[in-house]
């Protein structure tokens, strides 16, 4: 594989736990609600679906293990922040710092064991296509699941009738309520979904990227994936395109001395981070019209009030 193929492949595959979590917030907050707790559900995802991969269970059983572990995170974030009207940023926050302590925990026994990772699906013809064979068909499975997920969520956000009634409650959940929309379940169900991504995104990290436990190895990506849905403008094809973005830059720090970038290595691994910074600047610049902002996005809804 030649070095332009590899930093290629290697983008796309640093793009598919950010574009997971990415899409699943998204969708969060196209409800009204906002959870900044992407970063602790991934590495709890991350650490279950390790710990199920070293115990046997296979890698399918390892991803929904993930999924489920970030889902079930979610549901607490959904608990203070629907039930008990707790605010959802001091919440979100609070869930990232303890997935990240409750990850050290459940990761404290693992040393340095690997796990087999997934491996690249073999496509009779297509992958002896010249050039886009190549490019195009070195990939597991998750990552062209993820990619389907991109016009799935668009065409569900954009088409469907429970999609529509989803913007609806985060444009406006006291005319939703009034018209019998139950927002609560509602936006329960959106927050389960978004959490479930987050630990798929994780998993992805642990048991198909990396193949190794590392202590807070998701290094900010959580972080990054709340960015994108800003970047993206709440579109998830924009989702897509920013996540690739910010894959090329963690893959240029790793290929950034081969490529004989004139940059000490220190600068290479920040810049996925300043990027991050860079784009919410250049996004808080603009104009807010076409940039589809839940209106009632943070803002916590009660009933009869």
């Amino acid at each position: 594989m030649d070095l332009a193929t590899a930093i290629f492949v290697g983008t796309i595959a640093a793009a598919t736990p950010m574009l997971l979590a990415a899409l699943g917030e998204l969708v969060v907050e196209k409800s009204g609600v906002l959870n900044l707790g992407l970063e602790g559900m991934m590495l709890i995802g991350a650490a279950v679906a390790f710990w199920l991969a070293i115990s046997g269970w296979g890698l399918p059983l390892a991803f929904v293990g993930g999924a489920l572990a970030g889902m079930l995170a979610s549901g607490l974030f959904a608990l203070l922040a629907l039930v008990f009207l707790a605010n959802q940023y001091a919440t979100g926050l609070a869930l990232a710092i303890f997935g990240t302590g409750l990850s050290a925990m459940i990761g404290m026994g693992f040393g340095s064991q690997p796990v087999a990772t997934l491996k690249p699906l073999a496509i009779p013809l297509l992958g002896d296509i010249p050039l886009l064979g190549p490019l195009l068909f070195r990939f597991d499975i998750v990552v062209y699941l993820t990619l389907a997920m991109v016009p799935a969520v668009w065409w569900w956000l954009t088409r469907s009738k429970s999609g529509l009634i989803l913007r609806t409650i985060g444009e406006s959940p006291e005319n939703a309520h009034a018209i019998g929309y139950p927002v609560r379940r509602i936006r329960l169900a959106a927050i389960l979904f978004g959490g479930a991504m987050a630990g798929l995104g994780g998993a992805y990290l642990s048991v198909a990227y990396v193949g190794i436990w590392v202590e807070n190895m998701t290094a900010g990506r959580g972080w990054i994936a709340l960015s994108l849905v800003v970047f993206a403008a709440w579109r998830p094809w924009r989702a897509l395109a920013g996540a690739v973005l910010f894959g090329g830059f963690t893959i240029l720090q790793l290929h950034g001395q081969i490529l004989g970038l004139p940059l000490p290595s220190e600068a290479l691994s920040a810049l996925p981070y300043l990027a991050t910074i860079v784009a919410l600047v250049l996004i808080s610049q603009k104009r807010r019209r076409g940039m589809e902002v839940p209106a009632s996005l943070a803002r916590p809804f009660r009933p009869g009030a």
